[in-house]
């Protein structure tokens, strides 16, 4: 029997095949991944500090590359990429290779009388394999961030890079296998579908960094096989102007954190809260630095970004329609050009502050005290950043206290990213977990409970065997409830308790020696 088929049917059924065969390569990257980990071969440190120093290898050898390809996706000056994207990076694998003997070491825990003669303390260990989902915004720091933890804590990680960073994610894929690992740390490259056939996979923990919308997706699928997630999202940072502030100082900082990456960062200021009576004030210092930062015509500066692609140009100059322009608003499609834009007295029930911006649009918002501000702040979803600037220390403190947010900066921008021995991460929408440096580590090892007894001693053990009496039961609260000093002073504890036994059981015997010459 013959059969026809049209073009449309066999068009459909390559797409299939296609389909199927991207499907099958990411199930194998996983599969390849959790047999390499289960080798025991990323387990041990000396094993750990060779592939974190085979990375930091590759930041050396390989930076030209790096900075080529995040030009082509984000217009990025070297001098940016090299200080938000690799330096960070450098610090961090030496960080980890310094102190990773301290965090993987067993930590001693707090003894009750119950378990004085025990060994009771916690061990990390690695949790397995771990999905790393990275951005576009910064697409080789926050792949490469993850995965340092992921190494450190002795995990294997299948490595998915943002596919809207095309050059960046084909260099990933590209580089990572040369320098490390092959077999544990996977790179998959593709969109939405192999994303989700990702997704579909189970894994030990997913780190995804994104938006909120994506998030939950993430979250759910994880939740399929019970996986913990850490979720890096975003939100609307806010950020506090005080009255009484050097402005100059003031916007100079503020244009720095919102219009570098042409707005594309995470932790940017994405409004501002001020006085009405320093708005125009605020507008014209933020024009100067402008002028200082990016010449006369932003859109011809070297160190001026664009936005990564159309979809994302439009979402942002949508956002525009019927604002008040006070600085900028000029765009161009065909470059991807938005220029740094201020715009003032912005109804807080607008589009523009209903969703993050992620672009270079700065809205400024009138408040007339601190007290509205904090009200304005707190009727919002909790933000992954918050900045104030004031000389008052009190109002900071207030600020902090009475605000929630991943993170909290008074008088500067984004340097808490920085930071090594800082926690980053969110709180509410804005994410879940946190991570960099020893909490990176952390949060990629399970905390292992681990207590080691000895067979003797069984007679200690007889008030918690049955038959029940309530006077077992005192003595079973009395051990278990009573806690113990570490270190030093708890063989001190145990010597005088182990001195108070033996005078106790001289006693005894003397009183039975004075008993038996009385006979």
């Amino acid at each position: 029997m013959f059969f026809t088929y049209s073009p449309f049917v066999v068009c459909a059924c390559v797409c299939v095949c296609v389909r199927c065969a991207a499907v099958s390569m990411e199930k194998q990257a996983v599969e390849r991944a959790r047999t390499a980990f289960l080798t025991g071969r990323s387990r041990p440190l000396k094993f750990r500090g060779q592939q974190l120093k085979a990375l930091q290898r590759m930041l050396k050898e390989r930076e030209g590359e790096i900075c080529t390809a995040i030009k082509h996706d984000l217009n990025k000056s070297q001098f940016d990429t090299a200080l938000f994207e690799l330096v960070g990076l450098e610090s961090e694998i030496q960080l980890a290779l310094e102190k990773l003997p301290d965090w993987a070491a067993p930590r001693p825990a707090e003894k009750t009388l119950l378990t004085l003669l025990d060994e009771v303390y916690v061990q990390p260990e690695p949790l397995g394999v771990v999905l790393i989902i990275g951005a576009w915004n910064y697409p080789f720091a926050l792949v490469i961030q993850p995965l340092i933890g992921a190494i450190a804590a002795g995990n294997a990680a299948v490595i998915k890079p943002s596919e809207v960073s095309e050059h960046t994610a084909r260099l990933l894929e590209e580089l990572l296998p040369q320098y490390i690992d092959r077999d544990l740390y996977p790179v998959v490259n593709g969109g939405v579908p192999e994303t989700q056939e990702l997704l579909q996979q189970r894994f030990d923990h997913v780190f995804y960094t994104g938006n909120c919308t994506v998030g939950k997706l993430v979250m759910e699928a994880a939740a399929r096989h019970l996986t913990p997630v850490t979720l890096e999202l975003g939100g609307k940072s806010p950020c506090y102007i005080d009255k009484d502030c050097d402005l100059s100082i003031v916007c100079r900082r503020i244009t720095w954190g919102k219009f570098v990456n042409c707005g594309q960062t995470c932790i940017a200021p994405d409004y501002v809260l001020c006085d009405q009576s320093i708005q125009s004030r605020v507008v014209e210092e933020i024009r100067r630095t402008l002028l200082e930062f990016y010449g006369d015509d932003p859109k011809t500066s070297p160190d001026y970004g664009r936005m990564i692609n159309q979809r994302h140009f439009k979402r942002v100059t949508a956002l525009l329609e019927g604002e008040a322009v006070a600085l900028g608003g000029e765009s161009d499609e065909a470059d991807l050009f938005v220029a740094p834009t201020v715009l003032t007295d912005v109804p807080p029930h607008s589009r523009l502050m209903q969703e993050e911006i992620f672009g270079p649009v700065l809205p400024l918002v009138s408040v007339g005290s601190v007290d509205e501000a904090i009200r304005f702040i707190n009727q919002r979803e909790k933000p992954l950043a918050l900045y104030v600037f004031s000389y008052d220390s009190k109002l900071i403190k207030r600020m902090i206290a009475e605000t929630s947010s991943g993170g909290v900066i008074a008088n500067d921008m984004l340097l808490h990213y920085s930071i090594s021995s800082l926690p980053f991460g969110g709180v509410g929408k804005s994410g879940i977990g946190s991570y960099h440096g020893k909490h990176s580590f952390e949060r990629l090892s399970h905390q292992r409970a681990c207590l080691i007894r000895s067979l003797s001693l069984e007679g200690m053990n007889k008030a918690r065997y049955p038959p029940q009496e309530a006077s077992k039961l005192r003595v079973a609260k009395y051990f278990m409830q009573k806690r113990m000093w570490t270190g030093g002073l708890c063989w001190v504890t145990l010597a005088v308790l182990a001195a108070l036994l033996a005078l106790t059981l001289l006693i005894a015997l003397l009183v039975l020696i004075l008993k038996g010459s009385e006979q």
